[in-house]
């Protein structure tokens, strides 16, 4: 039965490199590659394409579950899918092989671990941008719509939230946010 490999790092400037001979290592046949975040599914057109591509009696291979999704929902979802076609997933830097009983229990375990180990990277963002913003030191992103100059347009030149919106190449509605309308 054909094996097929999945890769995925977040950034552009991470390397796929290790991936790559891991999964060569394990016998892929055809490995497909994507730089983009794994926090959900949306923009992973790799991953979207190998999941249509796989049939009944093919197995998936990951060299670690966050490699394929980064929450339980997400990966779930996808076991889930691969589960519906006959298809085996297996892990080359984890005991994960779904096609045996074992193999299921520790993937789910691993799934629950990963998702909490995201939750506690963006509490700790959360943490660090609070301590941040109390010294002065963060302030966030620079507004990018000149709320002045909404109003004036609105109350010196008369015009309408449309227009406004095309005159500045805004949304409407964050006219419509700045005037309270």
């Amino acid at each position: 039965m054909p094996t097929y490999g999945y890769a995925r790092v977040s950034t552009t400037s991470q390397d796929l490199e290790l991936q790559r001979k891991a999964l060569q290592a394990a016998g892929c046949e055809v490995i497909r590659e994507e730089k983009v975040s794994g926090t959900s599914r949306r923009g992973r057109e790799e991953l979207k394409t190998l999941l249509e591509f796989l049939r009944d009696g093919d197995t998936l291979v990951v060299t670690r579950l966050d490699r394929l999704a980064r929450s339980m929902d997400d990966l779930s979802s996808i076991v889930t899918e691969l589960q519906a076609k006959g298809v085996a997933l297996k892990a080359t830097e984890q005991p994960v092989d779904t096609s045996s009983a074992a193999g299921k229990a520790f993937f789910q375990m691993l799934g629950v671990f990963a998702e909490f180990e995201t939750n506690l990277r963006k509490e700790r963002q959360m943490e660090g941008i609070a301590k941040a913003k109390s010294k002065g030191v963060y302030k966030g992103r620079r507004p990018s719509i000149d709320v002045e100059e909404v109003r004036r347009l609105r109350n010196v030149e008369g015009l309408g939230a449309t227009a406004i919106a095309n005159k500045l190449g805004i949304a409407r509605t964050s006219v419509y946010r700045v005037l309270g309308d």
